[in-house]
C-alpha cells in the first residue's frame, strides 16, 4: 500500500470531495471496504480494466497531519497479460493510474517519485 501526499497547501477533501465516486469513475464499482492500518478503504473487486485484478483506495487520515491518499493496485503479471492478449489494456492501465493520482494529489509522476525518495532518505538510519 502506497500513500501519496497532496500538493502543498491542499487537502484530499478539497481536491476530491466525493472520493468514492471518484474511484468508481476511474476503476469501476466499489464492491466493499477493507481496513488498512486503521483506515477504512474502498475495494474495487472487478476493475473495468482487465490488467487490474483488484484495487484498494481511500483516505488515510492522521490526527494533526494532512490526510494522504492510500492506494494499492493488484495487477496481472506481465506474462499473464501477454498470454491473455491484454497488451492494449496495459497502456490504458498505466494512464488511468497516473491520471487518477495526478487529479487526486495535484502532483505529477516525477514529483510523486521525488517525494517518495525524500521520505525514504528521511527514514534512513544515521550511522
Amino acid at each position: 500500500m502506497k500513500q501519496y501526499k497532496m500538493r502543498r497547501g491542499e487537502t484530499l477533501e478539497e481536491r476530491v470531495p466525493d472520493l468514492e465516486g471518484f474511484i468508481e469513475d476511474y476503476f469501476g464499482p466499489i464492491t466493499g471496504t477493507e481496513e488498512y492500518d486503521g483506515h477504512e478503504l474502498y475495494v474495487v473487486g472487478e476493475p473495468k480494466n482487465p490488467v487490474f485484478t483488484r484495487i484498494v483506495a481511500g483516505a488515510a487520515e492522521y490526527s494533526g497531519k494532512k490526510d494522504k491518499l492510500a492506494v494499492h493496485f493488484d495487477e496481472r503479471d506481465a506474462q499473464e497479460i501477454l498470454d491473455k492478449g491484454l497488451e492494449d489494456h496495459a497502456q490504458d492501465a498505466v494512464s488511468a493510474k497516473n491520471e487518477f493520482l495526478l487529479e487526486a494529489t495535484g502532483r505529477d509522476a516525477k514529483s510523486r517519485r521525488d517525494s517518495m525518495k525524500r521520505d525514504v532518505e528521511d527514514d534512513a538510519p544515521d550511522y
